[in-house]
């Protein structure tokens, strides 16, 4: 009990740290890389995003997934990267080589698509080196440049709205 507050009250204090140190760079740059985060218990469809961009024009090989996943009998396919609650220290940070390859990469977009928010997820969204991040959750609105608050499940609506905003801001 007492060990869970303490990883609790560094883990915040890391992520608030990340937050704070972030540089945003905004630019009117077209969209040629993207990292997608999500948390595979809640969902997996990996062919919605590759449809999604692929109609936008970008190739199937500029995507790039990581899942988080809690339940060991839901692990996503070894080709995907993943990780999990054990990757994490009690200070917060992440052992994880995979997490550390997806961060360190510069997209030109992140979509964290994931309900509900989670230490393990947060922390990967706001490490990002991603140019322009988009989320679905507004739980904490530091993490995402451009938040659409939908469903997991409305799909269409998100791939309507984020087609949108990427048009407006000239990125697409």
């Amino acid at each position: 009990m007492f060990f869970n507050r303490i990883k609790t009250i560094s883990s915040e204090k890391f992520l608030t740290t990340v937050l704070n140190t972030r540089s945003k760079h905004y630019s009117s740059e077209k969209i040629k890389t993207v990292g997608i985060l999500f948390h595979y218990d809640y969902f997996d469809d990996y062919d919605f995003f590759r449809t999604l961009f692929t109609d936008l024009g970008l190739n199937d090989n500029r995507l790039r997934f990581i899942a988080f996943y809690q339940k060991d009998n839901n692990q996503p396919n070894s080709w995907d990267a993943s990780y999990t609650t054990a990757d994490f220290d009690w200070l917060g940070h992440c052992k994880s080589a995979e997490v550390a390859e997806f961060v360190a990469q510069p997209f030109d977009l992140l979509v964290s698509f994931y309900k509900p928010n989670r230490y393990e997820l947060k922390i990967v969204s706001a490490m990002s080196k991603a140019h322009f991040k988009v989320g679905i959750s507004n739980e904490d609105e530091r993490l995402h440049d451009l938040i659409i608050d939908v469903a997991l499940k409305d799909q269409s609506t998100f791939k309507v709205e984020l087609v949108k905003y990427l048009k407006t801001l000239n990125k697409i």
